[in-house]
């Protein structure tokens, strides 16, 4: 450890995680764990389940869809966690809204059915994308949209921001109506961080942007006042741990505005008539959340943004990337007898340095 020190000096200011290892995920110890699964799904603190606990012993909550005392105490704390995700993100209210799904797959549906594709316009891909933003493009191929990917390089797995510019095509999007543009800020596959730039120049392409977050959001900053996608794609249990079955779609208004569901359920309507055949969607962005909403979980994203808010992102970040490096460095110095390397690393490699390589 002594040259684990000397190489990451800076290493001690991020302390404060090991305090609240020692103390918030002992459960780890209890249980011989050692867990790594990261990407998989983050880890819950005790502090979050006591909150949890607390708050579900303390009152009584009924379904939001009715206005009595019950549910109107649950459509408060869904509210409440609307206004969370929103200013943890520096998200505007007036701007972007806030549709709770199940998942970050979930939010990608939405899009994706919802969207107005038609023939011949374009929906562009980086190949590194989560299945669930690449099953997008069957909604695109069944009304006619032409799909584009742009590759990545064998070497580092990323994509070069001139090969996404010709995707994205020289004369943009504007010839067949809007297209749509989406990839991950941290690639699910690779861990490589795409240029948050790419949105700014889809945009002026023609193209709304759908960006997901659901990687990147655990270790990194997303400023949405600096950065305005159209759509953004998060997952929660993968940012705090827990609740579980909870994400969100974050959506500009403006483009919320532009999408058209293909059908109705409860909990997205004004009204509906059998006999007359026609349905009123809602105006904002309940329209977008099918059902009951998980109403007992909702609140724990307060919690969860809180938690995270309290200890510091940028704090996350920093610890990530020291022990991203050493790791990385670790690797690529690990020898075959021969002194051929042992490990080829793809992506990231250590001179990449930190979290947000």
């Amino acid at each position: 450890m002594s040259d684990f020190h000397a190489a990451y000096p800076d290493y001690v200011t991020t302390s404060r995680l090991d305090e609240l290892r020692a103390t918030e995920y002992s459960y780890l110890d209890a249980g011989g764990h050692t867990y790594l699964d990261y990407t998989g799904a983050g880890l819950a603190a005790d502090a979050q389940l006591r909150a949890q606990a607390e708050r579900l012993r303390g009152g009584c909550f009924g379904n939001p869809h009715s206005v009595n005392p019950t549910s109107s105490a649950s459509t408060r704390l869904i509210e409440q966690a609307r206004e969370a995700v929103l200013s943890y993100f520096h998200a505007g209210a007036g701007e972007y809204a806030v549709i709770f799904t199940p998942n970050a797959t979930g939010a990608c549906r939405l899009v994706g059915e919802s969207y107005q594709f038609r023939p011949m316009s374009r929906l562009v891909l980086t190949a590194d994308n989560h299945n669930s933003v690449n099953g997008i493009r069957e909604f695109a191929r069944a009304r006619g949209a032409v799909t584009r990917y742009v590759g990545l390089s064998p070497d580092d797995l990323r994509a070069d921001g001139k090969d996404v510019a010709a995707a994205l095509g020289p004369g943009g999007a504007a010839s067949h109506g809007r297209g749509l543009f989406a990839y991950p800020a941290q690639s699910n596959f690779s861990g490589v961080r795409h240029p948050l730039a790419w949105v700014d120049h889809a945009q002026a392409a023609g193209y709304d942007v759908l960006l997901d977050a659901a990687a990147f959001a655990p270790t990194s900053r997303l400023d949405l006042a600096a950065v305005r996608p159209e759509f953004v794609t998060v997952s929660f249990y993968k940012m705090f741990g827990y609740p579980t079955g909870v994400g969100c779609l974050l959506a500009r208004r403006d483009a919320l505005a532009r999408l058209r569901r293909p059908w109705f359920s409860g909990g997205t309507l004004v009204g509906a008539s059998v006999q007359g055949g026609w349905h009123r969607m809602a105006d904002d962005e309940s329209a977008f959340e099918d059902g009951t909403l998980n109403f007992l979980a909702i609140p724990d994203v307060t919690t969860g943004l809180a938690w995270v808010s309290d200890i510091g992102i940028d704090l996350i970040h920093r610890r990530v990337g020291y022990l991203t490096s050493w790791l990385l460095e670790g690797l690529a110095g690990l020898k075959h007898g021969s002194g051929a390397p042992m490990v080829r690393v793809y992506g990231r490699g250590p001179a990449s340095g930190g979290a947000g390589s």
